[in-house]
Order: C-alpha cells, then structure tokens, then sequence
C-alpha cells in the first residue's frame, strides 16, 4: 500500500507517497444530494480510522468549507447511517468558492485543521471545484454521487440505480390509473441534460415513447403514434420526459395545439432523489469510498472512482466535464423494437 511513517506521541500514524504525507483526510459532499452519499461517507471514514488515519467531515459543502465548518468524525460518527437518505454532511451551492479568494479561504481552513487530503463526493460540478483544490496543491479524490449517471469514467454513479426504482415504481402505480381512465400521460423525470433516468424506467415500464436530449422530440412522429396506438384501441399511452428536453407542461402544450391529445402530467421530481439507497448502490457507494481512502495512500490524486465492468477505476477529475457520457444506443434500438 505505501510506506507507513510513525508519528510522535498522540500523533497516530502516517503514509508517505508521492511527495506528500497523509495524517488525516477530510471529507465532503456537495451538490444535489443522492441516496447512497451517506454509505459513502460511512465507507471514507471507516476506511481511514482503518489505516489508523484522523478523519474530518465537512459540514454544507464548499460553503461550510470556507466558513470553517469542519468537525471530528469516528466511527459512532456514522453509525447507523448506511441506509439513510441524503447526506449528513448537508450540502450547498457555494458562489464564494467560484472566486479566487473563497478558495484561499477554503486552503486556510483546511491547512488550521491540519488536513492533508481530502475526498469529494459529488458530480461534474462539484469535480470542477475539487480539480480547483487539487492545483492548489492539496491532495483530492473524487468519488460521482448525482443520479444523473451522467459523470464519464464509471458505468453507473451513486444513487443512479435507486433513482430507476424510485421512478419505475411512480410510473407502475399511474399506469392502473391510466389504463382504468383510458388516459395520455406525460411523466417528466430529472436527469438534468441527459437522458439516461427517462430511458431505462421508459424501457422497464413499457412506456409507449420516450423523450430524451441525446435523440431530441419530433412532435408530428410522436402524434402519429399517438394515432395509431388509439386505432389499435389501446386504453393508455406513456410518454416518458427527461427534463432536459423541455418541461411536461411544454410538451403538453404542444401536442394539444398541434395534434389535439390531452394529457395528464406527472412530475416526480425530487422525490426520486429520496429514500434508502438500494442494495446495489449501498455496495457500489461503500467500494468507491474504500478505493478513494486507498489511492491517497498509494499516492495518488487528482483523480475519480469510477466502477467499470464492476471493477473499480480510477480516472482523472477532468475527465468528469471534458468526456462527454453517450447513451447505449441498443437500449434505444430495443425500446423502439418493443414499441414497433
């Protein structure tokens, strides 16, 4: 793993590698929050106490950065804490940190608690910030909590997968409405600007279309199936939105002024970023924070955990921005063949 150092009395041990010494990591969350964030940090701290390190968490993101809100963790810390919602290390947007002064703060507070490496859970934006850190000369790790899955480097981010279930099981429960009313719905779920939530839950639900940013809206094809499916005396018909497209009152604007349909809206919203993580992103949240504590201590920084293939990876931050994330086309050719 790397050379262990021993530190002086009460000073516990430390790691050399790479020209840097870790005696103790911090970490924070930022952004929108994702099921699954909590396991995460239960996994940063747990890992680090460990390898005998001290371990900080950062309270409200980059903002409680800068206003030094930072706090001992151990392992009573974040017991009981693998199931839960949310962060609770809370988070927030920070414009401070956008300037160069708000992160000579935040390099100031880090430096007064005497941490020397910090990992980061969050997405693209928050990614940006951590790359900030990581040229200042501090040590950084990211590890991809939204549940956009929409970071490039990992297969799926935390909270991805119980965003799906989440969602699949609001649209299960309208469709008995649906088909009792003989309805169009409109279901408008999150994913910021992609389309990867609205894709999977349309493919799992059966949904008769499927909007998306990656193949865009024609309005007259999707009229059209609209047609046809109330020929084929179908008693419902699902259209599921990524937000990014357009909002499902826009699209039911649309289709009212230009083919005729009304339509019933749904919006899940944030509901779907709530709850328990499922099993999958519980497991997938603890390996990513075990593998982010280990690659400080090998050395390594500037970088992301990403799982590939089910392996654990790591990639570099920028890449989180730079590389464009693309949908699985055989999942688009699938739909439209299950809708043909």
């Amino acid at each position: 793993m790397s050379e262990k150092i021993k530190g002086g009395p009460n000073e516990g041990p430390s790691f050399l590698q790479g020209g840097f010494i870790v005696k103790k990591i911090a970490v924070l969350t930022s952004g929108g929050d994702s099921p699954g964030m909590n396991a995460a940090v239960r996994s940063v701290v747990r890992t680090g106490l460990h390898y005998g390190l001290e371990v900080a968490g950062i309270l409200k993101g980059y903002e409680g950065l800068i206003d030094g809100e930072i706090i001992t963790m151990d392992s009573r810390s974040v017991a009981g804490i693998i199931h839960r919602g949310g962060t609770i290390l809370h988070t927030s947007r920070s414009e401070r940190f956008l300037t160069p002064e708000g992160r000579s703060m935040a390099m100031d507070q880090l430096a007064s608690a005497g941490v020397d490496a910090i990992v980061i859970i969050g997405g693209d934006g928050s990614f940006r910030g951590a790359e900030k850190l990581h040229e200042s000369g501090l040590p950084v790790i990211g590890i991809p909590g939204t549940i956009d899955n929409d970071i490039a480097g990992t297969d799926e981010t935390i909270g991805y997968d119980t965003a799906l279930n989440t969602s699949l099981d609001a649209v299960a429960r309208l469709r008995d409405t649906a088909s009792s009313h003989d309805r169009l719905f409109i279901v408008e779920l999150m994913g910021r600007d992609s389309g990867f939530i609205a894709l999977e839950v349309g493919l799992a639900c059966g949904a008769e279309a499927v909007v998306i940013p990656e193949t865009g809206l024609d309005l007259a094809d999707l009229a059209d199936d609209i047609h046809r499916a109330r020929k084929m005396d179908k008693d419902h018909f699902f259209i599921i939105l990524a937000e990014g497209v357009m909002s499902a009152q826009e699209l039911k604007e649309k289709l009212r002024d230009t083919a005729g349909y009304d339509a019933r809206i749904t919006v899940p919203g944030y509901v779907i970023r709530g709850g328990s993580p499922t099993c999958y992103d519980t497991v997938l949240a603890t390996r990513m924070g075990r593998k982010a504590v280990e690659t400080l201590l090998e050395g390594r920084k500037g970088l992301m955990i990403g799982c590939v293939n089910h392996e654990m990876v790591t990639v570099p931050l920028s890449d989180s921005w730079e590389r464009k994330k693309t949908i699985n086309p055989e999942l688009i050719e699938t739909l439209d063949m299950m809708n043909s």
